[in-house]
C-alpha cells in the first residue's frame, strides 16, 4: 500500500467500523496532543483505552490506564501509536501479540515506520501512517469547520449551540463540498447557464 497517501474511502472505513481504540502513549496532561485527540475520540463514542506504563492504574477521563497492550481485558479494534517512529515497531510486534488482534495499527501525525506497517500488513492489518484520526473525523464530517477552518461546505443549516457537533461520517465531504446542498446548487446553476 502508498503510505503516502490514503483515500477518503480507506480512512472512513477504519473509523466507520473500528469502536476500540488503545492509544499508546494518551498523556494526562490537558495541553497534550494524546490528551485532544484521545478525549474527542471519546465524547464521539469511539471505547478509548489509554496505554501509558508512567500512568498504569491510573484513569484518564474515566477510563483505565494501562501499562501496555497485553494488559487490556477488552478486545481493541485499532492501536493508535502516539509515541515516537522507534517505539512503533516494538508496539506492532505487542499487537500482533495479543489473542484477539486489532484490526488497524494506526501512527499519528509525524509517525511513519515502514518495517512496522510491513509487518502490520503482513499479518493482515491495515495501516495509517502520519496521520491523526481526530482531524480525520472532523475532515471527513465536515465538523472540523465548526472549529474555524474552511471546509467549503455551504449549508444554510443553523449552528447547533453548545457541545460537540455530532455529524455523519458517511457525508462526502470538504475535497469539493460534496453535500446534497452543494449538488443540488451545482445543478441549478448549470440548467441556468444552459438556459441563457
Amino acid at each position: 500500500m502508498n503510505h503516502d497517501s490514503y483515500s477518503d474511502d480507506y480512512i472512513r472505513g477504519i473509523l466507520n467500523t473500528v469502536k476500540s481504540i488503545a492509544m499508546v502513549g494518551a498523556s494526562k496532561k490537558q495541553n497534550r496532543p494524546s490528551y485532544f485527540a484521545f478525549k474527542y475520540l471519546l465524547e464521539h463514542g469511539y471505547t478509548m483505552i489509554p496505554v501509558n506504563a508512567g500512568h498504569a492504574g491510573e484513569d484518564l477521563l474515566g477510563r483505565r490506564i494501562y501499562a501496555r497492550l497485553a494488559d487490556v481485558p477488552e478486545p481493541i479494534d485499532m492501536v493508535d501509536i502516539f509515541r515516537g517512529s522507534r517505539f512503533a515497531l516494538p508496539i506492532v510486534e505487542e499487537a500482533l501479540a495479543l489473542k484477539q488482534r486489532p484490526q488497524v495499527i494506526w501512527m499519528q501525525l509525524g509517525i511513519r515506520n515502514d518495517e512496522a506497517a510491513a509487518l502490520a500488513e503482513a499479518n493482515g492489518l491495515k495501516v495509517v501512517m502520519n496521520r491523526c484520526p481526530k482531524i480525520e473525523y472532523g475532515r471527513l464530517s465536515s465538523e472540523i469547520g465548526w472549529m474555524g477552518v474552511n471546509t467549503r461546505t455551504i449549508t444554510s443549516r443553523k449552528a447547533t449551540i453548545g457541545g460537540i457537533q455530532r455529524l455523519s461520517l458517511n457525508r462526502t465531504s470538504a475535497r469539493g463540498g460534496a453535500t446534497e446542498a452543494a449538488a443540488a446548487a451545482a445543478e441549478r446553476a448549470e440548467r441556468e447557464e444552459g438556459g441563457t
